[in-house]
């Protein structure tokens, strides 16, 4: 059904001033509309409509009736609410009508207040003079008092005497706060100069104060109670400060007093006072392990004492035992740096950094069972701070080292004239030639990494560090004597007596530094050497090496002078006599453990090989027919053969020996064929790259029988065919020089035959 225009107009103001009901209505209808559609959306429940229509006609009967009954309600509140304002608003006009009336009769008696004015006054000029008259008595005794007072500070009655003394006080302090209110100032400094007795009691006072606190431990342990009269008068002055300084409006001559840090200041100084300023003398040398033992025991005897008993004669609030602890820290703290700055010796930096670092903080100081746990030193600075402990760690290390280098240049003179005795060098129980070298070194190289890993990890790898330094600096200078000792040994080859067998212990002595230098490092699971005292090591055994074989090539000398020639051709013992010469050097080189001596052999095998082979290319003979020519290879095979069947008997296996080239050499000579050279002299370059034209010509000479082409075609095949030396071959014929030839002039473009 629509609405009307009236109903729309009427609606219309409704609706806009009630939006909201509007929406309820709407979803009221949505609602009912959709509870309908729900109910009967079957025909056969149309039946029960009328009992749905009665049911809801009474319910909303019931909910009509209840809204009328709250709205009835309400409105009978708002209507009591309206006559309670209509009340208040004619009190409160009946109250602004009596003030104004008040007003009115204060402003007609204004001129009778101004006689009263006068009479305040007076009254208060007669409650002044009346409080002078009382106190007067009291001023005109004080001088009297101070004496009493001086009296009883000359007998230690301290309270007595504080309390009169406050007494004092408070009456002068009275008098200038009322002057200082009145803008007296003028009349203060007489005052003052009538009070001028308690500057003098006041310090006598303190004075024997701060000798108290000062002897504060000692008294605490026989008769407290002078201690606690002192802390106590200490803390009336504490709260008279506290007093004035909340008050904040006219602070006395004197004040604050501040004597509860002054307390603390006299404890500080008592402290340090007694125990670190000692002579200069207890810091150095074998004093300074007296002097740090002697704090240890003072420092633990009397934080205990402040511990059991000094803290029961203070306030809790004094934490008397975490300042006397901090003030024990910082002092010692400062100490340490004083020590530091002399010129202390190793075993002075040693104790200091053990002193620091480890006793300081075990059981038998800080960490005392009687001091646990109200002690505690962890929450302050470190004694030594990391830079220091680092600084003077370094200074250790340096004097260690100064003393490692005496000690090892003094060890290396010794063995130095060990050299020139004569006597063999002393041997071990296998019969290796050795000496006391390579124990002494490293038992005082051990020793000192062992006692720096007392301190720190960091001392210890500092010293580690310096140890492997010195050991290759002191492998340089033994290297150096060694050479010395070989100079002397070239001028004289009879001395030392001993040479070899003292070169042998040497070799010895440098595979023992070699083997025990891992064990030197903190760290057993590394055991790496680093690369530059490997390099030294090597260095040294190279060196002895090469005199060792500087010897055997002295003594091979005379024998290779007589290869080739026509007697060595012929059969002569020339290569038994280099055999004999070899065993008997064999047999010395057995004195030195097996991997030196395996290189020996090796060094002497490339030795001996090297020098047949540069006699036989230095001094060539050319042979002057085919028989000469096959005598010449038949006398190679069975000197080749010699030696190498002698250098397998002493242990060195064929595939490390050079005498094979001499073996190759000799095929290249036996060949019957010259027009055949150039593949093999391919195959020989092949195998031994570095050998040279200049060799292969001299071979070729040696044949005999080789013409200009088939040299021409050898020596172009070489230069087609250049060889690079391949990683870790042993060079054979790169050391061998041989005469140069002289060129027969000749204009061809190919190479000159």
């Amino acid at each position: 059904m629509g609405m009307s225009a009236e109903d729309e107009r009427a609606a219309s103001p409704r609706d806009e001033e009630w939006p909201e009901a509007e929406k309820a209505e709407k979803l009221a209808r949505g609602a009912a509309l959709k509870w309908a559609s729900g109910v009967f959306y079957r025909p056969e429940k149309l039946e029960g409509l009328g009992h749905y229509r009665r049911r809801e006609t009474q319910r909303n009967s019931s909910i009509q009736s209840r809204l009328k009954s709250t709205v009835q309600s309400y409105l009978e509140g708002v209507s009591a609410g309206l006559e309670q304002l209509r009340s208040a608003a004619q009190e409160v006009q009946s109250v602004c009508q009596d003030l104004g009336a008040a007003r009115w009769a204060l402003l007609d008696s204004a001129d009778q207040f101004q006689g009263l004015q006068q009479m305040r006054e007076l009254m208060e000029e007669h409650v002044q003079l009346a409080s002078v008259v009382q106190v007067l008595p009291q001023i005109f005794s004080v001088h009297e008092v101070f004496s009493h007072i001086l009296q009883l500070l000359h007998g230690q009655h301290l309270l007595e005497a504080h309390v009169e003394l406050m007494m004092v006080e408070q009456l002068r302090d009275d008098i200038l706060s009322q002057l200082h209110l009145r803008g007296l100032s003028s009349a203060q400094a007489t005052v003052l100069s009538y009070f001028s007795g308690l500057q003098d009691l006041n310090e006598s006072l303190a004075k024997q104060l701060w000798d108290i606190v000062g002897s504060s431990l000692r008294l605490v342990r026989k008769d407290p109670v002078l201690f606690v009269t002192a802390v106590r008068i200490i803390e009336r002055e504490e709260k008279i400060d506290d007093t004035l300084l909340l008050e904040a409006t006219f602070l006395p001559p004197g004040r604050p007093k501040s004597w509860r840090q002054k307390f603390y200041q006299v404890l500080q100084d008592t402290i340090t006072g007694a125990h670190f300023h000692a002579p200069r003398m207890d810091a150095e040398g074998p004093g300074l392990a007296k002097h740090l033992a002697a704090l240890q025991k003072d420092i633990v005897s009397e934080l205990r004492v402040v511990k059991d008993l000094m803290v029961q004669c203070v306030p809790a609030h004094y934490n008397i035992l975490s300042v006397c602890t901090a003030t024990y820290h910082q002092a010692l703290t400062s100490h340490l740096q004083e020590i530091l700055r002399e010129d202390l010796d190793k075993q002075g930096l040693f104790l200091l950094l053990e002193w620091a670092l480890r006793v300081y903080h075990s059981p038998e100081m800080m960490g005392h069972p009687d001091l646990l746990p109200e002690v505690d030193v962890s929450a302050l600075d470190p004694l030594m701070s990391p830079e220091l402990v680092d600084q003077t760690e370094r200074r250790y290390v340096m004097k260690v080292k100064a003393s490692v280098f005496e000690w090892m240049q003094r060890t290396l003179d010794v063995e130095f004239k060990e050299w020139f005795k004569e006597e063999e060098p002393e041997t071990d129980h296998q019969g290796f030639f050795q000496s006391a070298l390579p124990a002494i070194v490293m038992q005082m190289l051990n020793e000192n990494i062992q006692v720096a890993s007392l301190i720190t990890d960091s001392l210890q790898q500092k010293i580690y560090n310096m140890a492997l330094e010195e050991l290759e600096a002191f492998l340089g200078r033994l290297r150096e004597a060694l050479v010395q000792c070989g100079k002397e040994h070239q001028q004289d080859r009879a001395v030392p007596k001993y040479y070899i067998s003292h070169l042998l212990a040497v070799l010895n002595n440098n595979l023992a530094l070699s083997n025990s230098v891992s064990s030197l490092h903190p760290d057993s699971a590394c055991r790496e050497v680093p690369a530059s005292l490997q390099a030294a090591l090597d260095r040294m055994q190279k060196k002895a090496t090469q005199l060792l074989l500087e010897e055997l090539l002295l003594d091979l000398q005379p024998l290779c002078l007589q290869l080739p020639s026509r007697k060595w051709l012929s059969g002569s013992q020339l290569v038994g006599s280099m055999c004999e010469v070899i065993d008997k050097y064999a047999k010395d080189f057995s004195r030195v453990r097996k991997p030196v001596f395996t290189l020996l052999l090796a060094e002497s095998e490339l030795l001996v090989a090297n020098q047949y082979l540069r006699a036989l290319l230095q001094r060539k003979m050319v042979c002057k027919s085919r028989e000469e020519r096959g005598q010449l290879c038949h006398r190679l095979l069975q000197d080749a053969t010699q030696l190498r069947e002698l250098f397998c008997s002493l242990g060195l296996d064929r595939s490390q020996q050079s005498l094979e080239a001499v073996f190759a050499l000799r095929e290249l000579i036996c060949l019957k064929d010259p027009a055949l050279l150039s593949l093999e002299v391919l195959g020989f370059t092949t195998k031994y790259p570095d050998v040279s034209d200049e060799h292969i010509s001299t071979l070729l000479d040696i044949r005999g029988d080789v013409s200009k082409e088939v040299r021409h075609v050898v020596l172009e095949m070489m230069a087609q065919h250049p060889q690079v030396l391949p990683e870790g071959y042993r060079p054979i014929f790169s050391t061998i020089l041989v005469p140069v030839q002289e060129l027969p002039f000749c204009l061809r473009k190919g190479k000159c035959a």
